[in-house]
C-alpha cells in the first residue's frame, strides 16, 4: 500500500514520521474538494500587540461531543464529525494506533495564509500526545526548530495526501510552523486529528 512508503526524521527528543503518499493523489482530489464544499469554515480574530487581528487562515473543529478545544484564546465551536472527516480519520487511526476524538482543521488560501511558531501542548491533550496531521492541495513547507537548542532545526514539504506523525515528547521539545511565501501558490487544507482528554 502507498502509505508503507514512509520517512521517520532523526530528531533528538522527537518522533516524527512522515508518510508522502498516505492518500493517493485521485484520492487527495477528491477529499479536498469535499473538505472545501462541506466544513464549516470559518475566520477567527486573534488578539496580538494589543490589535484585534484575522487569524491568517480559515479554521473548524470537528470532534465528538463535548470535546470542545480551545488555543491562542480562541474557543472552537464544535462540530460532528461528517462522512469524509470519518473515513479520514478511520485510515489513519489505523497507522497512528489512537483513537482520535477531535481535529482542527486550517484552509490556507494562498501563500499570505500561515501557521506561527507553536507547539500542540495545551493541557487536555495530556502528556505525550500523537498529533496525525493530513495534508490536501498545495505543497506547503513545514518547520520544525527546538525550544532549547535553537541550531537544531529542520523542514520537510508537506505534499498533497501526507500524513505527518508527531507522538513522543515532540511537543515537549519542538515548535512547528508553516511560514508565509511570496510565491504564487494555490490552496491547501490540512487537518490536525487529536485525542482530547
Amino acid at each position: 500500500m502507498l502509505f508503507e512508503l514512509q520517512n521517520k526524521l532523526i530528531l533528538q527528543n522527537a518522533e516524527v514520521i512522515l508518510y508522502e503518499a498516505f492518500f493517493s493523489k485521485e484520492e487527495s482530489g477528491e477529499i479536498f474538494k469535499k473538505l472545501v464544499s462541506e466544513i464549516a469554515w470559518k475566520q477567527d480574530k486573534i488578539k496580538m500587540y494589543g490589535k484585534v487581528l484575522d487569524l491568517p487562515r480559515l479554521t473548524a473543529w470537528y470532534g465528538e461531543e463535548g470535546k470542545s478545544y480551545r488555543y491562542s484564546g480562541i474557543d472552537m465551536q464544535i462540530h460532528a464529525w461528517n462522512e469524509v472527516l470519518l473515513s479520514i480519520k478511520n485510515r489513519i487511526e489505523k497507522v497512528a494506533n489512537v483513537n482520535f476524538n477531535g481535529a482542527l482543521l486550517n484552509f490556507y488560501r494562498n501563500g499570505n495564509d500561515s501557521m506561527s511558531w507553536h507547539s500542540d501542548d495545551e493541557k487536555e491533550l495530556g502528556k505525550n500526545p500523537v498529533i496525525a496531521s493530513v495534508s490536501f492541495g498545495e505543497t506547503r513547507k513545514f518547520r520544525l526548530r527546538h525550544k532549547t537548542n535553537k541550531n537544531l532545526k529542520t523542514e520537510v514539504l508537506l505534499t498533497n495526501g501526507s500524513l505527518l506523525l508527531m507522538q513522543g515528547e515532540t511537543q515537549h521539545f519542538w515548535q512547528h510552523e508553516i511560514p508565509k511565501t511570496k510565491r504564487q501558490i494555490g490552496e491547501r487544507i490540512n487537518l490536525t486529528f487529536r485525542y482530547i482528554l
